[in-house]
Order: structure tokens, then C-alpha cells, then sequence
């Protein structure tokens, strides 16, 4: 068990126990490397960086796909641009898919109730 302080407690505040440590036995911090590697999206060759952690990911959606990660980094390109007209930070976009991709994976409900645009 860690100890934490409560938020908005000062550095005085007192110490609530945390039960879930993100450091579990065995936790590998090279998961948390950052990794720039060169792919190529829709043709047009590019530097993707992302912790190593989301490439074994994207590598493991890849495989189930039968495709590269490039072909499957340009699919997500190519929808996000059809969808939503572009995103301005695509390797935040390709950590949630793979986020997204894992809780799937897990069977855990990752529905999040956003409010409605413009309120």
C-alpha cells in the first residue's frame, strides 16, 4: 500500500492510503520508453514517437488486422480526416485507439458520457 495525499491538501495535508499501485510486481518501466520510429502514412513517409508500450499494441492490432502498422496507422489517418476533418494530435489519437483497443481486449466498458459540442 502507498501513501498519497488527498488533492487540494497541502504539502501538511494528511496521508490517504492508495489500494491500486500503478507499480505492480514485475512492472516494466521500458514499456514507458519513448520510441520514434519512421512509417509511413498514406503514402507519405513520417516520424510516428510513442512509448513502446503502444507499439506492442498497435503491433498486436496490426496482427489481428493481417496489415502493417503503417497500413493500419493510415487506416485510423485516412477515417479521422473522413469522421472529424483531422485531429491535431495524432500520436494522442493513436495512444487512445490502442487504450480503446486494450479495454476491448479486456472486456471492460470504455463508453465515456462527453457532453454535446459547444456546451
Amino acid at each position: 500500500m502507498i501513501q498519497g495525499k488527498e488533492p487540494g491538501e497541502g504539502a501538511r495535508g494528511r496521508c490517504q492510503p492508495i489500494s491500486v499501485d500503478p507499480f505492480v510486481r514485475g512492472f516494466d518501466m521500458q514499456l514507458a520508453r519513448p520510441l520514434a520510429r519512421s512509417i509511413r502514412l498514406n503514402g507519405f513517409a513520417t516520424c510516428l514517437r510513442l512509448e513502446q508500450v503502444y507499439w506492442e499494441i498497435l503491433g498486436d492490432m496490426a496482427e489481428l488486422n493481417r496489415c502493417s502498422i503503417s497500413t493500419l496507422l493510415s487506416h485510423v489517418d485516412r477515417e479521422v480526416h473522413l469522421r472529424h476533418g483531422g485531429v491535431r494530435n495524432f500520436s494522442g489519437l493513436v495512444r487512445v485507439v490502442c487504450v480503446v483497443h486494450s479495454l476491448k481486449e479486456a472486456g471492460v466498458d470504455h463508453c465515456v458520457d462527453l457532453p454535446p459540442k459547444g456546451v
